[in-house]
């Protein structure tokens, strides 16, 4: 697909008027457009702002427009484009909120709108929280979830921050893992000390083992007892 090299402007264009140069044949769609599948016009010097008409295009699939020059906000409609399942706008300048109807874009599956001039909050949505926060960096005005950036009332209701959270549960595993160190540290030092004082303290040493003969004898006859006790019961039955 090639367009006009002098109309790099899309205001220059009507969405229901499109040419297309196909191995050498240039073709044009009217009535047709709204068949359009996919759309890449990424890595060329387009400026100007996204035509609106463009959310008209429900069939379609894929919109690429990264790396370019375009401006202005993202078209409010766009979540009319509900079977869209890749839309990459980054390294634009694209300015204003990400429109709230994106959050009905229920089959997006790849979203990037990283490095353009977006503000304020990322709409709620199963879909665009799932993204990684890559997907949205270089927005320096952008807050909320997936970002790693608060949003003022969240502060004011003291929502943790997603890179507050990070570092919490990464203390909690250090906590732990020094818990474990000082409980093994313990008890091997407990265990020497004990073997210590036997090999060093004969009065303790046999009081140790008068103990450890006692505690035997009473374990033995206890099983023993307990023995011929079932074998009693089961001589009966």
């Amino acid at each position: 697909m090639e367009k006009d090299p002098i109309r790099t402007n899309w205001k220059d264009f009507y969405i229901d008027h499109l040419m297309v140069e196909w191995q050498g044949k240039v073709n044009e769609f009217t009535s047709t457009l709204g068949l359009v599948k996919t759309i890449d016009l990424s890595g060329n010097y387009l400026t100007g702002q996204i035509p609106y008409e463009i959310t008209n295009l429900h069939d379609l699939l894929v919109l690429d427009l990264s790396n370019n020059a375009l401006s202005g906000e993202i078209p409010r409609d766009i979540g009319q484009m509900t079977k869209v399942l890749t839309l990459n706008l980054s390294r634009n300048m694209f300015s204003g909120e990400i429109p709230s109807t994106m959050s009905q874009l229920d089959s997006l599956n790849d979203l990037d709108v990283s490095y353009n001039n977006l503000s304020g909050r990322v709409p709620l949505s199963t879909q665009l929280q799932s993204f990684a926060a890559e997907r949205f960096t270089g927005n320096i005005g952008l807050c909320g979830v997936p970002t790693t950036k608060r949003c003022l009332e969240d502060e004011d209701l003291g929502v943790p921050n997603v890179s507050e959270s990070v570092d919490d549960g990464k203390s909690m595993d250090e906590l732990w893992r020094w818990f474990y160190i000082g409980g093994a540290t313990g008890f091997a030092t407990a265990f020497w000390i004990g073997c210590s004082a036997l090999l060093l303290n004969r009065r303790l040493r046999h009081a140790f083992f008068h103990f450890y003969d006692s505690l035997k004898d009473w374990v033995y006859v206890k099983v023993a007892v307990f023995i011929a006790k079932l074998q009693r019961e089961l001589a009966r039955a």
